[in-house]
């Protein structure tokens, strides 16, 4: 073709028009070229697809600097090569998970092809599960790694990749580093073992959900409380994704009885039809839960994005209107009603800390000094609180932490941010506020006058 780019772009599209591509890639890009996408072109051979200290993201398409089946394959291969290497004589296992997004099934069978093609076991989820799961089934599992096939509340558009060590938190120095060295070595497609070995290919069965929901029930404060306020109105919403599959299920277990899902939303779609971005933190995404809300006289509305590892909530007003509580609003309420409630039951004995990102709120700090917590700021990043539990174990307990993005956890059987379990314990505390004959927004009142109001702003 008559070149109309640079040489790096030029270089990429040749070598996928002539190298050993399938033949719809090929056809599909011969398309690109002859309908003159021009934009579409250049964006998607400028550069090849970055993989980063924690995986990668971008849009899907034909491609070096899109998701498909060759930038997820080249990825897998140089984070087998990195685990053969790093532990050698071993006989390793990878747990991989994926969401609702378009393709992500597929990948996800990419990557468990080329694992077990380079003599590495695989467990896999046999439909879509939340990516806090995939955190706790690598530790459950005892797996040297796992990953998900995610784009977290990115649009449709997207798909990423998300890379997990022995601990069940993303990679951290020195493997991150040492995982992207790897996968930027991969030079050729030939390089990559697409050809799977099916006898080290194991597919998860309902036993690792109960053994992950068992989990959230032992996180339970006031199990009294859920007793009396199991009448409590929970409006849920999964925004099309995994959330479906758990949450409902963690609130039931837990005893609460009137949990009104978003039908519209509760079907898993990669499309996501009822949204502009599948992101709790946009009212816009809220909105079919918010009307749900005024509909029945809801106490709480909760709602998780495609991956479930953030949690949105809203909370009703004096004047009966609903707002949605911020990242800092919602992580210091959980953590104020878990430092109540644990110094209550003579549960601190001043061992415990809690952690939180350097750019989340300090009335955290504020609190965990009144009840004689610890409090660790972190970098930004989930897997900076997750290095610190793994720091401190065995010697301080962890209670829970959170990010002012909309990500929490609480307690330590899982080592990333976990929507499923905040979304339990956000229900749990709202039972608790209306037990002492308040609303959630009273609940939140009463932090604030406890603990003075803290101004917040986003500068970016």
């Amino acid at each position: 073709m008559s070149t109309t780019f640079d040489a790096t772009t030029q270089k990429n599209i040749d070598q996928w028009l002539s190298g050993p591509y399938d033949d719809t890639t090929k056809s599909t890009l011969q398309s690109l070229i002859d309908r003159k996408e021009l934009t579409t072109l250049t964006d998607s051979f400028y550069k090849s697809l970055e993989f980063g200290t924690g995986g990668m993201r971008g849009e899907m398409g034909v491609g070096s600097n899109r998701m498909n089946r060759y930038t997820v394959g080249a990825a897998t291969q140089g984070f087998a090569n990195y685990l053969n290497k790093c532990l050698p004589n071993q006989k390793i296992k990878v747990a991989i998970a994926h969401d609702s997004r378009n393709n992500s099934p597929e990948f996800t069978q990419i990557c468990a092809d080329i694992f077990s093609a380079n003599n590495i076991e695989v467990f896999l989820f046999p439909a879509l599960r939340p990516t806090p799961q995939l955190s706790f089934t690598v530790r459950e599992l005892g797996c040297q790694a796992g990953l998900v096939i995610t784009a977290s509340h990115n649009p449709k558009e997207y798909n990423g990749y998300k890379a997990y060590w022995s601990d069940g938190s993303q990679v951290v120095a020195p493997h991150d580093k040492n995982i992207v060295a790897e996968v930027n070595a991969i030079q050729s497609i030939s390089e990559i073992k697409f050809e799977g070995n099916p006898s080290l290919i194991h597919f998860l069965d309902e036993k690792i959900d109960e053994a992950y929901l068992k989990t959230i029930l032992t996180n339970c404060r006031q199990p009294e409380v859920i007793k009396r306020q199991k009448d409590l109105k929970i409006v849920f919403s999964p925004i099309h994704g995994t959330g479906i599959t758990l949450v409902p299920k963690a609130l039931s277990l837990l005893g609460f009885e009137q949990v009104s899902v978003v039908e519209e939303q509760a079907i898993p779609d990669g499309n996501f039809p009822t949204v502009i971005y599948p992101n709790p933190e946009e009212k816009e995404a809220m909105t079919l839960a918010l009307n749900k809300a005024k509909e029945i006289d809801a106490d709480l509305v909760i709602a998780t994005d495609p991956d479930a590892d953030r949690v949105g909530a809203a909370v009703k007003s004096p004047s009966g209107e609903w707002q949605l509580l911020n990242g800092n609003q919602m992580a210091s309420l959980i953590l104020y009603y878990l430092l109540k409630v644990d110094q209550i039951a003579g549960r601190l004995t001043g061992k415990e800390f809690v952690a939180k990102t350097i750019v989340t709120t300090d009335l955290i700090d504020k609190m965990c000094a009144t009840y004689g917590v610890t409090c660790y700021n972190t970098l930004t990043g989930f897997k900076y609180i997750a290095q610190v539990i793994r720091e401190l174990e065995g010697k301080e307990k962890f209670i829970g932490g959170g990010e002012e993005s909309y990500g929490y956890l609480i307690g330590d059987a899982v080592r990333d941010k976990d929507a499923v379990a905040s979304c339990a314990m956000i229900a749990e505390l709202t039972a608790y506020a209306k037990d002492q004959g308040l609303s959630l927004f009273d609940f939140l009142a009463e932090m604030y006058m406890e603990n003075n109001f803290y101004y917040e702003g986003l500068i970016s």
